[in-house]
């Protein structure tokens, strides 16, 4: 699958000059965790998360240090270029799933940008559009399989169980590459194997 199969389009965004308190209502609104930060031709600068604004945001409740004086709080950000990362990791809507599930997995990140040959954002991936991916029902896929088969024009059947897909009918191993290639471009597909109408399997 490719990124711009599964990615959230017209992601929301924000300009650095963007208000800390609208950036919170922003991710509140649209329950994300993270948006894109662009400039005035709508170019990636950074990315603002749910950690980036929490911090410094949330005063102390005075009445849990009774017994002792309450340190002054510092200035809260006002502004999203305050507290925003410059420090981008993107992707672009060609990219295999699996690369942005092995960014987002390294570097522990909930969502990534995914960019235009302009660094233009154009969607988020997030690891909950993965997730979403993956638990299409079996009974979804199967027949997503039995329209590509059909399409093909190849007299092949599919059986899936958790996601994992059986391929009965290609015969020799172009066929059965074919059979590997086509199931694999399936949403919620994590396996494929292939067996010949004689039962042989690959």
């Amino acid at each position: 699958m490719f990124v711009h199969e599964v990615m959230t389009t017209w992601p929301v965004s924000v300009r650095p000059s963007t208000h800390t308190k609208e950036a919170l209502r922003l991710l509140d609104e649209h329950d994300i965790s993270s948006m894109p930060v662009v400039d005035d031709d709508g170019c990636i600068v950074g990315v603002v998360s749910e950690a980036d604004l929490l911090r410094r945001s949330v005063l102390r409740d005075p009445r849990a240090t009774l017994s002792r004086t309450p340190d002054q709080p510092a200035d809260a950000p006002r502004r999203v270029e305050d507290v925003m990362s410059r420090h981008l990791v993107t992707v672009i809507g060609d990219a295999d799933v699996a690369e942005a599930v092995e960014l987002m997995t390294s570097s522990s990140v909930k969502s990534l940008p995914v960019l235009d040959a302009r660094r233009r954002p154009i969607g988020v991936i997030s690891r909950h559009d993965v997730v979403h991916m993956l638990a299409r029902p079996d009974r979804a896929i199967a027949a997503d399989l039995d329209a590509l088969f059909e399409e093909m024009g190849v007299d092949w059947s599919a059986t899936v169980d958790d996601g994992h897909v059986t391929v009965k009918g290609p015969v020799g191993a172009r066929a059965k590459a074919l059979a590997q290639t086509a199931s694999s471009t399936v949403e919620g597909v994590v396996a494929v194997r292939t067996v010949e109408p004689d039962g042989r399997s690959l």
